[in-house]
Order: C-alpha cells, then sequence, then structure tokens
C-alpha cells in the first residue's frame, strides 16, 4: 500500500444502538477510501447489537469485534485501542453516521501536514423524528466556526473544542497523548486538553465530517458526569497546569452564578485574586470575603491573567472589544470559561 493512502483504525464503543447500528456500519463500508479497518467492541449490551457486529464482520474482514470485560464507555475504548493495527485513528459512535468521503478527506489533509498534527472538523447534528434543538444547533455552529478558523487552543476553556468522531491523527501522537488510557469524563474534553498540552497543531477544515445523531437517552444526556456541561473542575485543572503564571496578578471577569462557582472553586487554589464586573449594584460589595471591584481595574494590573466567565455572546464580544484596545491577547493574556 502506498504512504499517502495508510491504514486507518476507526475505534468505536457499542452498548444498545441495535436500532442505529446498521445505518452507522452502512456509512462505514460505503466509505469512499477503502483502507481501513473497524474495531468495535461491545460494552455489555442486552440488546442485538452483538450479533449485528458479528454479521457484518462475518462478511467484511476489516471488521473485528471484541468485548469489553469492564462496563463503560472508556474501557471499551481501551480494549478496542488494543487490536489497533492502524497508521491513523479516528473514533465513531455506533449510533452516528459518516459522510461518505469522511475518510479520504481526513487522510488526505493528514497528508499534507504529517506526525505532530490533529486534523479536525465539523459535525451536524441530526434526528429520526422532529428538530434539533436550538443549543445543539447554537453547540454545532461553534464547533463548526471554531474548526472553519482554527481556534481550537483559543476557545478550549469555553466547552470540548474537537467533536470526539470529527479528528485524525496518527497513532504515535495519539499514544504520546495517552490514548484512551485517563479514565476521566468527558473522555473527548480531556482529550483536546491533551492535545494541547502537548503542543500538538491542530489543523481545523471547513467541513462536516460527522452525523451526529441526537437522541433523549444518548450518554450526554443521561450519565451524571455529563450534566453540569460547564466542566469547571476538568478546566481549572488544565489551566492551572498549562497556562496559569503565578506572577502574574488572576482577575475573575463576571459576577453571575458561573462567576459565583469559579470563585468558590478558585478559592481553594488560590488566597488573593480581583473579581471583577460592570454591575454598579454590585461593585464595592463583599462575596466569599471578596471584593467586588469595576473591571476598569483591569488597566492597572501589570501583566494579569484574566478568566471572563460571563456568558453572553453579545457581553463577550464587547469584552474582547475592551481587552483588544488594552492589547490584551487571547490565550496570553485572557481566556473565556464559558
Amino acid at each position: 500500500m502506498k504512504e499517502n493512502t495508510p491504514l486507518v483504525t476507526v475505534i468505536m464503543a457499542v452498548k444498545d444502538t441495535e436500532p442505529y447500528l446498521p445505518d452507522c456500519l452502512d456509512s462505514i463500508i460505503g466509505q469512499t477510501y477503502q483502507h481501513w479497518e473497524l474495531i468495535a467492541v461491545n460494552d455489555h449490551s442486552s440488546d442485538r447489537s452483538p450479533e449485528i457486529l458479528q454479521a457484518y464482520a462475518d462478511k467484511d474482514p476489516r471488521i473485528r469485534v471484541f468485548h469489553s470485560e469492564r462496563q463503560l464507555l472508556i474501557p471499551a475504548l481501551q480494549e478496542a485501542y488494543k487490536h489497533t493495527k492502524g497508521t491513523l485513528i479516528n473514533r465513531m459512535d455506533s449510533d452516528d453516521k459518516m459522510p461518505e468521503d469522511k475518510l479520504e478527506f481526513l487522510v488526505s489533509q493528514w497528508n499534507l501536514h504529517g506526525k505532530g498534527t490533529v486534523i479536525a472538523g465539523g459535525t451536524e447534528h441530526f434526528v429520526d423524528e422532529g428538530e434539533v434543538g436550538g443549543g445543539f444547533r447554537r453547540y454545532e455552529k461553534w464547533l463548526n466556526n471554531v474548526a472553519k478558523n482554527s481556534r481550537h487552543y483559543e476557545e478550549i476553556y469555553k466547552e470540548c473544542v474537537i467533536p470526539s468522531h470529527s479528528w485524525m491523527i496518527h497513532h504515535e501522537d495519539f499514544e504520546r497523548a495517552g490514548a484512551f488510557d485517563p479514565e476521566v469524563y468527558p473522555e473527548d474534553y480531556d482529550l483536546c486538553f491533551r492535545f494541547y498540552s502537548l503542543g500538538l497543531h491542530v489543523v481545523g477544515v471547513d467541513k462536516v465530517l460527522h452525523y451526529w445523531r441526537d437522541r433523549s437517552n444518548r450518554i450526554s444526556r443521561t450519565w451524571d458526569c455529563y450534566k453540569d456541561n460547564r466542566y469547571f473542575d476538568l478546566k481549572l485543572k488544565y489551566f492551572y497546569k498549562l497556562d496559569r503564571d503565578p506572577s502574574r496578578p488572576l482577575v475573575l471577569w463576571g459576577a453571575g452564578k458561573n462567576g459565583k462557582d469559579m470563585a468558590k472553586l478558585l478559592l481553594q487554589k488560590e488566597e488573593n485574586f480581583h473579581w471583577v464586573c460592570d454591575s454598579q449594584r454590585k461593585i464595592g460589595k463583599h462575596v466569599y470575603d471578596i471584593l467586588m471591584e469595576s473591571f476598569e481595574v483591569i488597566s492597572s494590573l501589570e501583566k494579569p491573567q484574566i478568566m471572563v466567565v460571563v456568558a453572553s455572546d453579545d457581553d463577550q464580544a464587547e469584552i474582547r472589544k475592551y481587552l483588544k484596545a488594552f492589547g490584551k491577547q487571547p490565550v496570553g493574556d485572557y481566556w473565556f470559561f464559558l
């Protein structure tokens, strides 16, 4: 096989997705890029998913089926990774679908850059009945805009910046990033931070590379670990590991619920930080024994690091404009945490 047509391993955990699994598998088999293997791991399904997997594997030797000894998603992904043979790695969910040129496009883009690179594209939600909710459409729009402009690390503290199925990476880089070893949820978001910590170059592409099914019983809706989708604990862990400079003053911008929740977490890490907002009703008061200051204090601080936890898109745009006027740079000087 030529070097520019490497074997792609698609890793997929499967649990009780009988109604959707044939469409998913058909979308993989129908790829215009045919040099792939699918490692599918059954995670203790109670429906006919294992039988469906085996029936497809019997017809196509590129599909290999295994069974996870331990329950839950990450152990199933870990089991799948043990059996990979591919040069390039991609992930799939068993209730979703691939555009027919997904793998071909990802491989062609990866070939342009090589090792040290993650290729990351966009996603599109769909439902079997009705319409996709507005929240998912907003998230989708944001994700696709991040990919279009390759702003993954600039936006990383907002939400998971790379959909868990719309990326491709060399297996050696994936190994360096820890693969699926850390049992931390949300696993796709933690993986993004590990890419960031390694300094891997994320190349965003303006193309939908995954069809993401929304349904009422998807785990992102039902598992406790996904319910508070702000993931402040995870974000702070990596902020203090990768970006926090203790020699610089820290500023928390935002006095709503998100600001208060973040302030509680910051107090566990730092005794002193500036907490600012633009509400005259709150400025000058003490919350958690911290004086609420005007955001204008930022101009008087020496090289502050600014954490913005203001949710409104319009307010965020105004804050960006204000900080830019004072020469503040994203990633180096300020980060949005929503």
